[in-house]
């Protein structure tokens, strides 16, 4: 069983950079630009979701087809979840403007590779590649947030960049649904994008530089890094990316099974659920007591999202058992970000935020390798979702029984 839950914004930590406005032009475009650079990697996990039947029925005579298909749409979070811990001890040391930068110009590059290939093989390789970039993107996103900003300002944009990213799902769903009408291959454009954000970036982030030199001395030097801290609250993100990625991956492939074939009607129905997860981050960062008792309740409405999921004969009740379940998994991204945050001062803040991706993404990566052995084992996806559901209640009934222990003494 994970360890517990996040902490209060309360007990948020404190610790920041030089003081950097948080009013006026400057402020609002350093805040559009991190949102929309957070963006990019929720832009790489489902923009071509609704596309995905029609690249398996266009490498159907390639071997393995059934299980490389949905790899090109998780592989980057594979490459994320491996190379986000490294990309943050750079992130510590090189500086994470210059590092971001770069990221983001290359994310265009790999990002628009599929537009020219033409072997499956070849195409998850540059997803991949895309991968690299995400991970550098988003832990340096996610940094400089810990880095301007402290406090209860720091819970409010860190809530903000999951309202952003959700909300930026259900419009991708919507994009790669009607792209993906006028063929598979289309949506990849957007990914060009991101030639837009770099040199606004350049102009309009600041280089952090801590604040005095308290972070400098020798008895800071000797301060170890908080592993079991934030061992707890990695291996809770795990799961609960499974449990946050299962209807942006697979909610296609269950309306398929319902006989909805038309891509735009898919990104659509998707749309309608992603959307909720905005109204469950919008709840989240309007939350007056602590998250801490929450836990259970989000992991339980979760599960009863995907219970009625599994009962769902029609694509109406499918899309409302997930939108319950996306209402859950809003709130749960952001408390278990603001979590781990919370502890992690100036100096450990990339290279703990890289771990925090790596396991967010990690769980990504396998949820549709976990559901693709579940259905081998219960005969249906819908009744592999099923089986998630069951174990999302067992998780929540888990972390009642330890809810009452302090985070503080567990892990975060």
């Amino acid at each position: 069983m994970p360890g517990s839950v996040p902490p209060s914004p309360a007990a948020v930590d404190t610790t920041a950079v030089e003081p950097v406005p948080v009013t006026g032009p400057a402020h609002l475009l350093r805040v559009t630009l991190l949102m929309a650079g957070s963006c990019l990697p929720i832009l790489g996990a489902v923009l071509i979701a609704p596309v995905l039947p029609k690249m398996q029925d266009h490498f159907a005579s390639v071997p393995g087809a059934k299980a490389l298909v949905p790899l090109a749409l998780t592989v980057p979070a594979l490459s994320l979840a491996l190379l986000a811990p490294f990309a943050g001890v750079i992130v510590d040391r090189l500086g994470r403007k210059r590092l971001l930068i770069v990221a983001t110009l290359l994310y265009a590059v790999f990002g628009t590779a599929p537009l020219w290939l033409s072997s499956l093989g070849a195409i998850i390789v540059s997803r991949a590649l895309v991968g690299v970039t995400e991970a550098a993107i988003m832990t340096c996103c996610t940094t400089l947030i810990g880095d301007y900003y402290s406090g209860r300002r720091r819970v409010k944009y860190l809530a903000l960049q999951t309202m952003c990213a959700s909300a930026s799902a259900t419009v991708f769903f919507v994009l790669g649904g009607v792209a993906g009408a006028a063929g598979w291959r289309v949506p990849f454009w957007v990914y060009a994008v991101s030639l837009v954000l770099a040199p606004l970036m350049v102009a309009a982030l600041p280089g952090p530089t801590v604040r005095g030199a308290t972070a400098l001395t020798p008895a800071t030097a000797r301060r170890p890094f908080p592993w079991r801290q934030l061992g707890g609250v990695c291996g809770l993100t795990f799961f609960g990316a499974m449990v946050f990625y299962t209807v942006p991956v697979e909610m296609s492939y269950l309306l398929d099974d319902l006989g909805v074939s038309d891509s735009g009607m898919i990104g659509l129905s998707t749309a309608v659920a992603s959307a909720a997860t905005v109204g469950g981050a919008v709840a989240f960062a309007r939350l007056k007591r602590a998250p801490d008792p929450m836990l259970p309740a989000v992991f339980a409405v979760c599960a009863a999202g995907f219970g009625v999921m599994f009962l769902a004969g029609s694509a109406p009740l499918l899309v409302a058992g997930a939108v319950i379940n996306c209402v859950g998994t809003g709130m749960l991204l952001p408390a278990l970000l603001t979590g781990a945050m919370s502890r992690l001062a100036f100096e450990d803040r990339g290279r703990g935020t890289g771990l925090w991706m790596a396991a967010f993404f990690g769980g990504e990566f396998v949820c549709p390798l976990v559901l693709l052995a579940g259905e081998s084992v219960v005969g249906s996806l819908a009744g592999a979702v099923g089986v998630l559901g069951v174990t999302s209640l067992l998780v929540a009934v888990g972390l009642t029984a330890v809810r009452s222990r302090p985070l503080s003494e567990d892990v975060v």
